[in-house]
This record gives C-alpha cells, sequence and structure tokens, in this order.
C-alpha cells in the first residue's frame, strides 16, 4: 500500500479490477469505499494535502465499511 504525506492517513491502496479504495487512517482503523473510479486515486495520491482531499472528494460520497 502506498503512504501518503498526512498527520490523518497512513496508508492507502486501490483495487482496478473491484474499483475499491482502501484507507488506513493514523489511529490504524482501515475502511473499504466502493465504486471509486480510478482516476480520484490517483488523484488523491497526487494531492497536496491527502486529508484534505479525502473530507472533500471522497468522505461521504461513496459507500463504504469499516475493515476488522
Amino acid at each position: 500500500m502506498p503512504a501518503v504525506d498526512s498527520s490523518a492517513i497512513q496508508r492507502v491502496d486501490y483495487s482496478t479490477a473491484r474499483r475499491t479504495l482502501f484507507v488506513t487512517f493514523s489511529s490504524g482503523r482501515e475502511y473499504v469505499y466502493f465504486d471509486v473510479p480510478e482516476e480520484l486515486y490517483r488523484a488523491f495520491l497526487a494531492a497536496p494535502s491527502p486529508g484534505q482531499f479525502f473530507n472533500f472528494e471522497i468522505r461521504d460520497r461513496y459507500r463504504f465499511r469499516e475493515l476488522a
């Protein structure tokens, strides 16, 4: 999983085949987001502030569930 330069987000990963985004927060909690376009994942990785990008572009916009 690629690490990101963020105080809130530890790492992210993406499954192209399933269009799923995996996000691990600094707290250790992990979530999977469904039906996320690959372009959004790439923009997430390139964002100057991944935490801010997540809040504006992903949070509350895609179905998700927490991973155990």
